[in-house]
């Protein structure tokens, strides 16, 4: 049976879990591969927290305003 990849966190719950691993590793309490192994993750969601946090500065950037200085609307930030 194939096994489907699991949908990304969101921000929030991957934000959470890295907060949850650093007090994991910074505790001094694992072993070794368990450190490791927790280290190795904490990088794979710090990399996802940060694309995520790239992504939604992009589309505020994007947000387009009006004459009075409010916003108009938005366009998707890879539009040009």
């Amino acid at each position: 049976m194939d096994k489907q990849a699991a949908p990304p966190p969101s921000f929030e719950a991957a934000l959470k879990r890295l907060e949850d691993i650093v007090r994991q590793l910074e505790s001094g309490e694992l072993s070794l591969d368990a450190s490791i192994s927790l280290y190795e993750e904490g990088q794979s969601l710090k990399r996802l927290c940060e694309a995520r946090l790239a992504d939604a500065r992009m589309r505020i950037e994007q947000i387009q305003q009006s004459a009075a200085g409010e916003a108009a609307g938005t366009r998707p930030f890879d539009a040009q």
